[in-house]
């Protein structure tokens, strides 16, 4: 059962239409799944690099491979460096097309991560959490970029999510150790008074869900079990996951948005899931109910969350259907129905 089987209505033609280049680019990509040579999948691609939002990206980037000012690039939100490379990962973005995606990604592994791995918004090892991490590391995926520091960078991450091999946070003798922020295994978050944070082990899962296969140690698949059975140790539709500072969770997780910064929703926390093999769990299916429920009559998803006037590009109005959410959403449906065959 393919995701239009899913749907109200034909949402594709919507999604293909030439206004909206990138959008037409990843739908022609990933739910037609065109061959990688086929011309009119190259077109697109070529026009989502040379018009819109990947465009505007790229022209406003340093010369030198970064944006707004030299360093981390984590400051200031929503413009600087590491929101950059993580917009032009979900816009589809590729090395191969502009050198400068393949610049800017190298300025930030050379200066923001460490050299344990830690992708750091100070570039210090105390600067780093599980969303930040999470999120470069599966951008850097997404636009292409390779680089065998990255494996580091994907050690650290299985690591601190096992808590094999890193201190406690209180050991300033080893190097290699928990911080204020990450400040203990299975996804504990400082930001969440010391308590595992969902939204930071949606990123790393969904990371490490991009990783190819072939590249799993078993470090990371060790880390992978752990990272699943945290998600789907509640029902992501409840998603009941702690709460530091609050007594429920957060109203963001049902709201579906575009892009998707360090908040997350039950959206991509089903994507990272059906990105490890899991779209066929029982466990995922009020959430997938709930997702395919938020349609309208026409097949499409609204807009529910934003950065509008925060970053580069506006994505549409908010409450309004939305191309860059309901392709989101037909991906999730479209995976998720051949992980149930």
């Amino acid at each position: 059962m393919t995701w239009q089987n899913q749907i109200n209505a034909d949402a594709l033609t919507w999604l293909l239409e030439d206004s909206d280049t990138g959008v037409r680019y990843l739908a022609l990509r990933d739910l037609l799944a065109l061959d990688p040579a086929d011309p009119d999948l190259l077109q697109a691609q070529d026009e989502a690099h040379q018009n819109g939002p990947i465009a505007e990206i790229l022209n406003a980037m340093d010369a030198r491979g970064f944006w707004f000012e030299p360093g981390p690039g984590y400051n200031p939100k929503y413009r600087s460096t590491v929101w950059a490379i993580i917009l032009l990962g979900q816009l589809g973005a590729s090395v191969n097309q502009d050198e400068r995606i393949d610049q800017a990604c190298r300025y930030l592994v050379d200066h923001a991560l460490t050299e344990f791995g830690q992708f750091s918004a100070s570039g210090t090892p105390g600067g780093t959490v599980d969303c930040l991490q999470g999120n470069l590391l599966g951008a850097l995926l997404d636009l292409g970029y390779h680089d065998p520091r990255l494996d580091a960078a994907f050690e650290w991450l299985a690591r601190s999510v096992t808590g094999e091999g890193i201190a406690p946070m209180g050991d300033r003798t080893t190097p290699v150790r928990f911080y204020a922020g990450k400040c203990g295994p299975n996804f504990a978050c400082g930001a969440n008074n010391k308590l595992p944070c969902a939204w930071g082990a949606v990123k790393v899962m969904l990371a490490f869900g991009k990783l190819p296969e072939s590249r799993r140690t078993a470090l990371i698949n060790r880390a992978i079990e752990r990272g699943s059975a945290f998600l789907l140790g509640v029902d992501p539709m409840d998603a009941t996951y702690p709460t530091g500072y609050a007594d429920k969770p957060s109203g963001n997780w049902w709201k579906f948005g575009f892009p998707v910064f360090y908040v997350t929703d039950l959206l991509q926390n089903v994507e990272a899931l059906v990105r490890l093999g899991l779209g066929a769990d029982p466990r995922l299916a009020r959430a997938l109910a709930y997702i395919r429920g938020k349609q309208d009559q026409h097949g499409r998803w609204a807009l529910e969350y934003d950065y509008a006037g925060k970053t580069w590009s506006d994505f549409g109005i908010k409450k309004q259907p939305n191309k860059w959410v309901t392709y989101r959403a037909a991906w999730v449906l479209e995976n998720s129905a051949i992980s149930e065959g």
